[in-house]
């Protein structure tokens, strides 16, 4: 990145050296475990790509390189399997590349040549992926003002002629894309019989690099033009849609389904971020959260993006929502406090199930053993969005997992 814009956020430029310092001590995942969540998608092949290139960045500018390097590696095996007329082993390292590049994208938080190049070449390999996909998968870029929303349209199978599905709305966070939110394998929506369209919204992935920047509510509208463009599709079922979002896409996802209303069947929240104003995550948290939404929100005047960001709120969006409500937090997530969720689930007025982990962080999974024992966050949450799609009574109630599995559950009134 430019100088100027390492040197925009006072935080970022006080404690840039501490940043390097502790990842040359406990490596690239200091704030979150972005090489696990980023490999997920990929299944086990991809282990050593990634956990290599944990084991070789010593420091934050190491990271584009190191991810740029591994999706070089992955893409010139593809092209070899291509060659060799190997079309499952290309399309699984086509994927694997891609999402590569696309973390390659993370650490530069301008639209550089470097980004736009790595840009370029994530979607070239998840296009090659596509094409090889063992299931039929749309690039789709639709209008929205005056740039495009990108995102991937995948079937659980090749439609009989006047078939259509159920389809599952898969919103990401600020520091992820598109790319990771639908599997190559074992997806858990199209497991279970459902379309999954995952896609970037203003500031997220792509968007950013065409020059479509987030703002307090332009996902609203952005929820609006992708459910507009679902319905008319030919193969899916306008009547039976669920949101799903993660991280900051809790956000975002329920600004979606305040905008959807009754058009979907539920709308369910994992990772949240719903602390009115943001403070934890933009300055308690690791400085690259605030950089990184800078960039997304297209500020290079610190003070202005903190007058922007202290309008962001949940709760006009918690007020507005008409469907069934799934909601997973950690205890201790040290993004979002729990109480501001706590407070988000009481503004519900319709059927809601929040769902605590005892001792967990931000990331699920990673802070206590509640995950391991009891049922697992991406488990319930694809189940609970099947049951909205067959129509199930909508739970009403608070769940509270404890570090041994257990779950005390209380109703709401």
């Amino acid at each position: 990145m430019r100088a100027f814009t390492e040197q925009k956020m006072k935080r970022w430029a006080e404690q840039r050296w501490i940043l390097d310092s502790i990842i040359q001590s406990v490596g690239m995942e200091w704030d979150q475990p972005r090489l696990g969540y980023t490999m997920f998608p990929c299944g086990p092949d991809a282990l050593g790509d990634f956990r290599m290139i944990g084991m070789r960045v010593k420091k934050f500018n190491d990271m584009h390189r190191e991810f740029a390097a591994g999706g070089h590696r992955r893409q010139s095996k593809a092209e070899a399997f291509e060659k060799e007329g190997r079309m499952v082993a290309a399309r699984e390292s086509y994927f694997i590349a891609s999402l590569l590049y696309s973390a390659a994208r993370w650490p530069i938080f301008e639209a550089d040549k470097l980004h736009i190049d790595y840009n370029t070449r994530m979607v070239d390999c998840y296009n090659k992926y596509i094409e090889y996909a063992p299931h039929p998968v749309e690039r789709v870029e639709i209008p929205f003002e005056g740039g495009v929303i990108p995102g991937f349209l995948a079937l659980p199978h090749k439609p009989a002629k006047g078939e259509k599905f159920p389809c599952a709305i898969g919103i990401d966070g600020m520091d992820g894309s598109k790319e990771i939110m639908c599997s190559m394998y074992g997806d858990k929506m199209l497991e279970r019989g459902m379309a999954h369209f995952v896609y970037d919204g203003p500031g997220q992935g792509e968007c950013p690099v065409n020059g479509l920047y987030v703002t307090k509510d332009n996902h609203m509208g952005a929820a609006e033009a992708v459910y507009e463009w679902l319905a008319a599709h030919e193969h899916i079922d306008e009547e039976n849609m669920i949101v799903w979002g993660v991280s900051f896409g809790s956000f975002f996802g329920a600004q979606a389904a305040a905008q959807l209303g009754d058009r979907i069947k539920g709308c369910a929240l994992t990772f949240v971020n719903h602390e009115p104003g943001c403070f934890s995550i933009f300055n308690m948290a690791a400085p690259s959260f605030k950089l990184r939404f800078m960039f997304m929100a297209n500020y290079d005047d610190e003070d202005e993006f903190d007058k922007f960001i202290s309008d962001f709120s949940a709760m006009p969006a918690a007020k507005a929502i008409k469907c069934p409500v799934l909601i997973q937090a950690g205890e201790d997530d040290e993004l979002s406090p729990l109480e501001h969720s706590e407070n988000f689930a009481d503004a519900i007025s319709g059927p809601k199930k929040l769902v605590i982990y005892e001792g967990d962080r931000h990331a699920l999974g990673t802070g206590s053993p509640a995950n391991l024992f009891g049922e697992h966050w991406f488990t319930m949450l694809a189940d609970w969005c099947r049951d909205r799609i067959d129509d199930k009574p909508a739970p009403n109630e608070r769940v509270f997992i404890s570090s041994f599995g257990q779950q005390e559950k209380t109703p709401y009134d």
